[in-house]
């Protein structure tokens, strides 16, 4: 094979570590976002937050404590005001634009990690040592409250142990028989059963739900008048009432529909999951990205960017930058510094293409925010991206785990985005708006007469709206709405 040069022209693309770090910081919530600038706090001493009482005149931007001037020594001298443009082309000379391509972002940030809290002494309160009470907690201290022998008390705690969050005993009573290492009869595990369902909350330790119904109108202490003939349809017609066969019920029993109606209104009283209400799981609270508020006839979008430390560059590291000093620690300071400038700049440019994004989605949504979800327009990645000229993947990215505060409640920027239906003139109808239709529909339905689903096609169909059968199932399955025969009514 003989040797030869050849000259290729070609394209092709270069993913330079500021680039990756730009769409890696574009796709992180703002809690993610919050603790990698944590972390970027930790690495580079050229990152300082900035602290409202700081006075405005002594706030550097990145590129002002880039291009700060050097004194006659060769260190950065802040207080002087001259500087000529041979000691500019030096700092840049000195500071290039990018990283080489063969670096990784990875290389200069260690993944984020949450530091350690310092060992606290004996006699110090800790907010985060006290555990909130859990279900069993609550139940195991009744427990220790209730006289019991040894043998019971073992049996006791396995079923205190095989009862779920929802307060249900999912463990067979012959499995506690079998794991019990005394001799016992299912008797005597019935018996303490019976004991522990006499536990707060009311309706713990049941084996069904039908039982766990029951107990709740045991434990009643002033029970109503329909309390016998609601613990009748709990324990004799469950199947019944969980099928909504009224007629059948009122035939067997021989009962009018007054009397019906206040039993099943009774039932109706009654919490099916007790354990949720010793449940202490903190709520998760959502912090809106990005604020929608109406002026006059126009919508505003505003960041929100409370949600973020306010960062600058350290003017006391950035002053021992010597210039054409190429020691160990001037580059480490050099390094950092540029490294603070990248990162400063990509926070930057991820708040402004989310802004542009959250603006072009409440353009395009305006009938929503004016009228509701029966307004909603059809709308996909591609519309944003084509209206702001960006790819679809960084429209992707920037709605990601993003949410909108407007003033029809806090919504994730992915909810706008639907597919649509055709309708009878030509046009499209968005997937939101139709299910916002069958919301209503089913909301206004005669309870006595709830509509099937081939009825809320007809209706929709009246109003120029193609949709199966099977659509209208899928999408009221999506709703969590029951169907027809689950949402009949007495009254």
């Amino acid at each position: 094979m003989k040797q030869s040069l050849q000259l290729k022209i070609g394209q092709s693309l270069t993913m330079t570590p500021q680039l990756q770090q730009a769409i890696r910081l574009l796709q992180l919530s703002s809690l993610e976002l919050s603790a990698e600038i944590t972390q970027a706090l930790e690495s580079n001493p050229m990152l300082e937050a900035e602290d409202d009482t700081d006075s405005t005149d002594d706030e550097l931007s990145a590129d002002d404590a880039a291009d700060d001037e050097l004194d006659s020594d060769g260190l950065q001298d802040p207080a002087d005001p001259e500087m000529t443009g041979d000691m500019e082309e030096a700092w840049d000379a000195e500071l290039p634009d990018d990283l080489p391509v063969d670096s990784s972002w990875d290389d200069i940030y260690l993944p984020s990690t949450t530091p350690s809290a310092p060992a606290a002494s004996d006699d110090e309160y800790r907010p985060e040592d006290s555990s909130e009470e859990t279900l069993q907690d609550h139940l195991l201290w009744q427990l220790n409250l209730t006289p019991m022998s040894d043998s019971d008390r073992a049996i006791a705690l396995a079923i205190i142990d095989g009862i779920d969050s929802a307060g249900m005993l999912l463990t067979e009573l012959e499995e506690i028989v079998q794991d019990t290492p005394e001799d016992i009869e299912i008797e005597e595990v019935t018996a303490v059963l019976k004991r522990i369902q006499q536990f707060d909350p009311p309706g713990i330790a049941a084996r069904n739900l039908s039982e766990c119904l029951s107990l709740q109108l045991t434990a009643l202490t002033d029970p109503p008048p329909a309390t016998p003939l609601a613990q009748v349809l709990l324990q004799e017609h469950m199947k019944a009432l969980s099928t909504r066969d009224y007629a059948g019920i009122k035939r067997a029993l021989k009962l009018s529909d007054e009397e019906l109606a206040e039993a099943i209104e009774l039932i109706q009283t009654l919490n099916p999951r007790p354990g949720n209400a010793v449940d202490t799981s903190e709520p998760e609270y959502v912090v809106p990205d990005v604020f929608v508020r109406k002026d006059g006839n126009r919508w505003l979008v505003e960041l929100n960017n409370d949600t973020l430390p306010k960062l600058r560059i350290n003017n006391g590291y950035a002053g021992l930058i010597k210039r054409a000093d190429n020691s160990r620690d001037n580059t480490f300071l050099k390094d950092n510094l540029q490294e603070a400038r990248w990162f400063l700049k990509s926070i930057a440019s991820r708040q402004e293409t989310l802004l542009k994004v959250a603006s072009q989605i409440v353009e395009q949504q305006r009938g929503f925010l004016d009228y509701g979800e029966e307004a909603m327009k059809p709308l996909v990645l591609q519309d944003i991206a084509d209206a702001i000229d960006m790819h679809e993947s960084t429209v992707s990215r920037v709605t990601n785990r993003k949410y909108m505060h407007t003033p029809r409640g806090i919504f994730e920027l992915k909810y706008f985005f639907s597919s649509h239906v055709g309708t009878t003139g030509g046009g499209e109808v968005s997937s939101t708006a139709i299910r916002a239709l069958i919301k209503k529909l089913t909301a206004e339905e005669n309870p006595r007469k709830p509509l099937s689903d081939n009825k809320i096609a007809s209706l929709l169909a009246e109003q120029d709206i193609k949709v199966a059968r099977r659509t209208v199932a899928k999408y009221r399955e999506s709703m969590a709405i029951p169907p027809s025969n689950e949402r009949k009514r007495l009254v």
